[in-house]
Order: C-alpha cells, then structure tokens, then sequence
C-alpha cells in the first residue's frame, strides 16, 4: 500500500470519526420528533397508494431536506451506506435528507423508496409507523363505474369520477367517440333512446373495496398497476363483480369434468337454442371468483329469444339450460351451493333472471376458482363441458 493511500485512508476515516463524534453531540439538540402518522400528515404522503419496489413513497416529492442542525442523527443513514457525494452535500448546504427507517416498520428505506417485495404493495400504516406491505397471495376488488354517461332531458352528461366533465346535446350523440372493445355508438344511442332519464351507461371501470385496504383506484390505473390482462378482464364484466386483480405463488388444480349435450326442442327452435347454449358458455368461460366471493358471467352478452306461452312474457332464452345444468354440477361437485338463479330441475335457470349477469356462484374456498367451460360439435348433438380450477397457494 504506498504512503499517499495510507494517507487518504486515515483522512477518511478520521473524518468519518468527526462525523460520528458531532452525530453524538448533536444528538442532544432540540428536532422535531415524528411518528410515520404525524409525517404522512405533514408531508401529504399518499397513504393506500399501490407501490412497486423502487417506488418512492413521497410521491412528486423527490426528497424531504431538514436543517443539519437538531437533525444531524440523520446523517447516520449516510455515513452506513457510504453516501460520501450526500455528506458532501449535506456538509456543504446544511440540509440533511430525512431518515425514513426512523418512522417505518418494513418495505422502506433510508431514502424513502420501497423495497424488499415483488408484485404490487401498497402504503400503509403499523401502529402509528409506515410500511410498504407486500402483496398477499390473493388480491381482489370491486369493479365500480368511473366514468359514465348520465341520461338527461336534452342529452348526456360525461361524468368521470363522480364530477360531470362535459354536457353532450342529444343531436351529438351520435357524432362521440366512447367506443370500448364492448360497444360503439350505436350501443350508446340504443341505450339513450330506450332507457328513461337518470339512468347511466357504464364507459370505464375502476376499482374499490380492496381486499387488502389500499386506495380504489381508476380505470387507467388498473392496467398501469395490474396489467392489461386484468383491465380487459374488468371492462368485460358488469358494475360490482368481484374481481382477482394478483395471484402470488399458487398451484393450479383441475376439479372434475361435467358434460351434457345440447339435445333437440324443435318447438323452441334448436338453432336459437344452440346460440343461446354457446352464449351461455361465452359468458362463463374464464370467470375467476375471489375467496368467499359470489361471481356472476360477462356482460354485453346476447341471448335469443324463443316463444313460450309458459313463460313470463311468452319468451325465454332457450338453449341455456343445458349448460346451465353443467356449471351447476360443477358447483356443487365443489362444494357450493346452488347458485342464485338456478333451480335443482332440468330447467335449471329461472325466469326473469339473465343467464349470465344475474346468476351468482358463491364460491366458499379461502383461494380463488376459475370457471371453464367450452362446446365441441355443434348442431343438437354438441357437446358441452365444464369443470373448476383452483388456485391454492403453493
């Protein structure tokens, strides 16, 4: 080791001793003492917030600077990490960088960015000291309307978020631009001309009721924190399903097969019979329901009508009930019970209720199941099948 590094080497550490020495003396002087509650108050800190690892839990605030004195302890944080560009900064201007390990538990560190976690965490009080939680194994919402059309006398109003953004002439409407993957604007000028005033058509959904706690979020937001996958799982399920928004490690299983057939009713008329029976399993494939949750099927699903002088109206969906009997089978192979909607008869769907967003399955697992359902064949032999996957965490 030649002299002039065995210099430089006693400088440093003899600064460094300094330091530690006026950290110590220091360490008696007057500073405002924080818990995480009071600084989250002070500082506005987004509390419920989704968070990734890297994250910083000051928002648009890119660091909180303190006077160096009555808060040189905080310099500790540097000193450890061997920041020697911030104590030089810190020496040079006077300011110290907040110590965030003084006011947390877990997820966060000196500087304030989340870490020690994969997935989507989220801010949050323990106790009275912030945390950055992992995720759970399982974490699921709510879809709930964030911005809507409301039907009024001479129009629509755009409402986002609960506030009304734009007031659209009913001569307008058919010149607007909503169209989503699941209508367009003739959807849109249907709904207005058939639905009475005050009523709402859903444009985008956000989510709420976390299972976790964390903050609701909006619609764009649910593809920035859980992926377009999820997103368009959202958009194409109606106002309050429960949706699965992360899975963590989990093992899929298979539960068993159920299948039927679609069977000849010439006097329903098998062809609508068999696109009702083909809706109703386009309705239900792929449906996740979170832990002790009740799903229901899609939305913007059409069923057809076929006459019967038994039912209310003189029409029913006919078509549906074959399929209808093997989700119900595979329900309560699983140990649920029968869903909302359905009777133990062969015509297992009752009336007045919509084969896909009425029916309710109540899954009482404590991880989520995936519903799966598909056709081969087609005409009045077409098969029809359907079982449930469980998610169990690993």
């Amino acid at each position: 080791m030649s002299y002039e590094w065995r210099s430089t080497s006693i400088k440093i550490i003899l600064a460094l001793f300094f330091i530690s020495l006026l950290l110590f003396a220091f360490s008696f002087v007057n500073h405002t003492a924080y818990t995480g509650e009071s600084f989250a108050k002070d500082y506005n800190l987004p509390i419920g917030q989704s968070m990734f690892e890297g994250d910083s839990i000051l928002g648009e605030n890119q660091s909180i600077q303190l006077p160096l004195l009555g808060n040189l302890p905080f310099m500790a944080h540097q000193i450890k990490s061997l920041d020697l560009q911030g104590i030089l900064i810190t020496l040079t201007t006077g300011t110290v960088p907040f110590d965030f390990t003084t006011i947390s538990t877990e997820g966060i560190d000196s500087y304030g960015k989340a870490q020690g976690f994969e997935g989507p965490g989220y801010l949050t009080y323990e106790g009275n000291q912030l945390a950055v939680k992992a995720p759970h194994t399982y974490v699921w919402g709510y879809s709930a309307p964030y911005k809507i059309l409301t039907k009024t006398s001479d129009g629509v109003d755009v409402v986002e978020n609960g506030t009304v953004v734009e007031s659209i002439p009913t001569s307008e409407i058919k010149n607007t631009d909503f169209g989503g993957k699941y209508y367009n604007t003739t959807t849109i000028q249907n709904w207005y001309n058939y639905d009475s005033d005050k009523s709402n058509f859903t444009l985008e959904r956000g989510i709420v009721n976390f299972s976790d706690g964390r903050n609701n979020i909006s619609a764009g937001n649910v593809s920035i924190i859980f992926g377009d996958n999820v997103s368009d799982y959202v958009a194409a399920y109606p106002d309050g399903t429960p949706i699965v928004l992360y899975m963590g490690n989990v093992t899929e299983e298979d539960g068993e097969v159920y299948s039927t057939s679609l069977g000849s009713h010439p006097e329903y008329g098998d062809g609508v019979r068999e696109f009702n029976a083909r809706s109703f399993v386009d309705a239900w494939n792929n449906t996740v329901i979170p832990p002790n949750s009740s799903g229901n099927g899609k939305a913007y699903i059409d069923f057809g009508s076929a006459s019967d002088s038994n039912a209310p109206g003189g029409s029913a969906s006919h078509g549906v009930c074959p399929p209808a009997r093997v989700l119900r089978a595979a329900v309560l192979a699983e140990g649920f019970g029968l869903p909302v909607g359905m009777c133990g008869d062969n015509d297992a769907v009752l009336f007045g209720f919509n084969p896909s967003e009425d029916i309710k399955v109540t899954n009482n697992h404590d991880y989520p199941v995936k519903i799966v359902m598909w056709t081969e064949g087609s005409g009045t032999g077409m098969a029809i099948y359907g079982k449930i996957e469980r998610f169990i965490p690993s």
